[in-house]
This record gives C-alpha cells, structure tokens and sequence, in this order.
C-alpha cells in the first residue's frame, strides 16, 4: 500500500533500490529518521515480497505505542493513505494532534543515537565538530543528515551511501538555497541530481534549473530537458561550456537561435 507521503529517502524504497539487509533494518524501525519516514517505509515494507522483511514490519508496526502513534495521525501533515491504513489496523487519529514529529516514534536504532551537541550549530562548523563525521556509522549519518546543521548537509550530501544523501535532500531543514548550491557540485552522485530534478518544487527556481543544466555530472537527457527554461546569457554561456556533453551544448545553440525568454 501507498503511505501517501513522499520524500527522497522513501522515494528511494518505493523504485525497489535498496539491498535486503537495508529493508530489514528499516522493517525493524531502525533506520528513519523522524516519525514521518519511519512510518511511511514501515507501510512499504508491511508487503514487502520478502517473508521475513514483511513479517518484521508487520510486528514493528504492531508495536507502536498507540497514543503518540494517534497523535500522529492528528497532524495536518499526515497523510489520508496514513490514516486509512492504521485505521484497518484498529488505529485511528487522536483528538490532539502532535506537536512534533522529528523523532520515530519507536527507535529500534537507539545504539545509533547522534550525540546532540553534534547536531547543534556552532561558530566553527567547517573544522573540527565535521571531522567528527567520518567516525560515524551509515544510520548515524543518515540521522545527521536530517536532523543536523547546514554544514553536515553540504558534507553529507556527497556521502558515498545513497541513503545517507536521500536522507539530506528528506531534511526538513533544507532550504532551497542549498538545494541550488547541491545542483552545482559536481562532486555529488548522478542520484542526487536526478532527484532533485525530479522535485517540481525545486525546480520551480531558475538557479536550481542553470546550476542543474551547467553540471557536467547532470544526466544528459536531465540537462537537455531543462536547455528551454535558461535565458538568453546562459544559453550563450552554455553554449561554450566544454565542461558539459556535447549534446547539451548542441540543444543550447538550437534554443538560442529560437530566441529564449529572460527567466533571470
């Protein structure tokens, strides 16, 4: 069944590109991040082709705690596919809707704990709070990438995991400005761009689209999409970046001869 909530890390398990033992821990509760994830992979998962990855969600599932679950599903960000599910299963919204949500509402994971006092700001984020980063295991990272500070995100977004990075483009705490410096690196993977790519509400911003298109790392047929949307002085930029495939700079002159719109 559909959980009805979307994020990159739960897209991520809904195109089936996750190995078993990943599933099994997110069947146990022991990999999303806040409430929201947690629910929707475990709502994934509950039919999952695999016995023994079903049963463990189906069991986590059963042993939520029902009254913080309740008071969940009081949210106005959660879900009807989400109520409707929990309501076959004998569950349904509370009267007072809860005031949070950052946290999973069963954390299986508790020995992955993140230390808070890393996921605080500080003055010196760039030294030595981020080495700490290294040391960390891949649940950790994920729940950093969520939940800490704007300089994790621009170091974990490039984390060599693919869930460690979905879980920094799930962050409720991302703005769009970091959205746009990510479309620019191209030292992220192929999968980060793709997904933001992806996101209508990301690419509603031109700077996400011209960083996107001038990113050698973009997909070609990603880049030769968006090709239409840039202005004329970036179409002729485009054209003279021998940085990105020929076929992007080939649809560059063909747009520019059409004469595009000033999007800037």
């Amino acid at each position: 069944m559909e959980p009805g909530f979307r994020s990159p890390l739960v897209d991520f398990f809904r195109r089936g590109e996750v190995a078993r033992d990943v599933r099994l821990m997110a069947a146990q509760g022991a990999l999303a991040p806040r409430a929201h994830e947690q629910l929707a992979l475990l709502i994934l998962l509950s039919d999952d082709p695999d016995p023994e990855i079903s049963t463990s969600a189906n069991a986590t599932l059963d042993a939520l705690p029902v009254e913080p679950l309740r008071a969940f599903l009081a949210r106005s960000d959660a879900p009807g596919q989400m109520r409707d599910f929990f309501a076959t299963r004998g569950v349904t919204a509370g009267a007072l809707p809860a005031s949070d949500a950052s946290e999973p509402l069963v954390d299986a994971g508790a020995d992955e704990a993140v230390d808070d006092t890393l996921a605080e700001e500080t003055d010196d984020e760039d030294a030595a709070v981020i080495q700490d980063v290294s040391r960390l295991s891949i649940v950790q990272r994920m729940k950093l990438g969520m939940k800490g500070t704007k300089a994790h995100r621009a170091r974990l977004i490039r984390d060599s995991n693919k869930l460690v990075a979905a879980a920094v483009l799930s962050s409720p705490k991302l703005t769009e400005s970091e959205v746009e410096a990510f479309a620019k690196m191209a030292n992220v993977s192929e999968e980060v761009l793709r997904t933001i790519a992806m996101n209508r509400t990301w690419v509603k911003n031109y700077g996400v689209v011209s960083g996107l298109t001038r990113n050698p790392k973009t997909p070609p047929a990603i880049s030769m999409q968006m090709v239409q949307r840039l202005n004329e002085r970036d179409l002729k930029m485009l054209t003279m970046d021998r940085n990105v495939p020929e076929a992007v700079r080939l649809a560059a002159r063909k747009f520019l001869r059409k004469g595009p719109k000033d999007m800037s």
